[in-house]
């Protein structure tokens, strides 16, 4: 028989590791779109920041206010010369509200900057390159 503490323990971890990716896939984001997307080899360990269209950041996927943005950064960046802050904004926000994002994480030491994008579907016909003959 299985004590019921070690059940709830069991859960309660199931409930903390699950909640932030729950609450990231709540945020209604619209990516821009570009033909030249490459995957982030370092985004595993990055601090995911989104804006939404009404411009409101969510860092992790909790509401942060914008004059709290350095120190939720200091608070959050453990490594400022080697981890990355990947900016998921909305493709219809005011692109002064990502430049106060980047702004404040660079005030807070950070040195990695990164802007998410999604894969443009229409693939651009490859060029023709004229024969010199």
């Amino acid at each position: 028989m299985i004590p019921l503490i070690d059940v709830s323990l069991v859960l309660l971890i199931i409930f903390m590791v699950l909640t932030p990716v729950l609450f990231r896939a709540q945020i209604p984001l619209q990516l821009p779109k570009a033909t030249q997307v490459e995957p982030s080899p370092s985004a595993e360990n990055a601090v995911e920041v989104q804006v939404d269209r009404t411009g409101n950041v969510f860092i992790e996927g909790k509401p942060v206010p914008r004059d709290q943005l350095e120190l939720a950064f200091k608070r959050l960046v453990v490594s400022p010369a080697s981890q990355m802050v990947l900016v998921d904004a909305d493709k219809d926000v005011p692109f002064q509200h990502v430049v106060s994002v980047m702004d404040a994480a660079k005030k807070a030491g950070v040195q990695r900057l990164a802007v998410a994008a999604q894969r443009d579907q229409k693939i651009s016909p490859p060029e023709q390159i004229p024969n010199p003959n």
